[in-house]
């Protein structure tokens, strides 16, 4: 224990302990001194002095002892030990993101690993726990739109959500129009100088109330920047389906909808990205973390805190400690 808080210790005046080379050189002086003394007393026999030796004639160099640690402990106490704890303040000026996702039955195909829906779901919490300062939420989509998440700076809670995402819990379809505008009402009354979505899809626009194109209008006024990303692999994929025996595998041909996700990625000043495996979508991610940085400033400050009393307590008891032994104990006169 002691080992561990001595690795913490940083001190004030390091320079100060030059001086415990002191103590080396008071011992070697203590020394010489009672050897200079004790020839200086001349005797005929010593047996005398044998036959007297008692527990106290034993503890002799005792106050020289005290007096010596004493000094060695103020030493320390004026070099002034501290113990540093540093904290860590993250400040900066986030962007507004919408992660607008398909859920549509077809995210279950499985030429991303384990699924497509799943691959999603775990880079979409990668991007968001990397992205300290900014406001997200989340939009889900299949035949119609849901926000399953407003814009928040809670991750934790935002993570949850994502985590929690089902195929299934939405009428099935590809509504892309529905799904980019709820994302961008979401964003509409934002104060925040660049707002995101990223709509990320593996189908066709087939149902929904509002067409793609009219939702890229509406993205373009309020000045939302759309990344569209196609999620597929290139021919067929397999497709669990329940049927009445159980978990039926079929190929299914992957369409993606690429001229209409690069109109719409182009015209309000994004891109369109195809991913065809997991290596690939955590890539895209990682692109677009790099192309919308935020402005991140990270100060540090450390607190310290004093260490050096209880350190000059000890050396005081200890020159108490001495003068009592030195006076009471060891005194030569009555």
């Amino acid at each position: 224990m002691i080992n561990q808080w001595w690795q913490h210790i940083n001190f004030a005046y390091p320079w100060m302990l030059w001086m415990l080379l002191l103590l080396p050189l008071i011992t070697v002086w203590y020394i010489i001194r009672q050897k200079d003394l004790s020839s200086s007393v001349k005797v005929s026999s010593l047996a005398i002095y044998r036959k007297q030796t008692t527990g106290k004639n034993r503890l002799i160099h005792l106050p020289f002892l005290l007096r010596l640690l004493a000094m060695g402990l103020l030493i320390l106490a004026i070099a002034r030990p501290q113990t540093k704890n540093e904290e860590e303040r993250v400040e900066g000026e986030g962007i507004d993101i919408i992660l607008c996702m398909d859920v549509s039955g077809s995210m279950l195909a499985e030429d991303f690993t384990p699924n497509r829906m799943e691959a999603a779901k775990d880079v979409a919490m990668r991007f968001v726990e990397g992205r300290k300062t900014d406001r997200i939420g989340l939009v889900i989509f299949s035949g119609e739109s849901f926000t399953q998440c407003p814009l928040t700076t809670d991750h934790a809670v935002l993570v949850s959500q994502i985590s929690g995402i089902r195929s299934g819990i939405l009428q099935d379809g590809t509504a892309i129009g529905s799904g980019l505008a709820t994302s961008v009402e979401r964003l509409r009354k934002s104060e925040s100088k660049s707002k995101v979505v990223i709509l990320l899809t593996d189908g066709e626009n087939n149902g929904g109330l509002i067409p793609p194109n009219t939702a890229k209008e509406i993205a373009k006024t309020y000045g939302v920047r759309v990344y569209t990303i196609g999620v597929g692999t290139d021919g067929f994929a397999t497709l669990p389906q329940q049927s009445g025996g159980g978990v039926v595998r079929t190929q299914e041909k992957v369409n993606i909808d690429e001229p209409l996700l690069r109109e719409i990625a182009r015209e309000t000043g994004g891109e369109y990205f195809r991913a065809k495996d997991n290596e690939s979508l955590q890539n895209i991610y990682t692109g677009i973390d790099k192309l919308e940085t935020s402005k991140i400033e990270t100060s540090r400050f450390a607190k310290y805190a004093e260490e050096f009393y209880w350190l000059a307590i000890a050396a005081a008891v200890l020159l108490l400690l001495e003068v009592w032994f030195r006076y009471k104990v060891f005194r030569k006169f009555p």
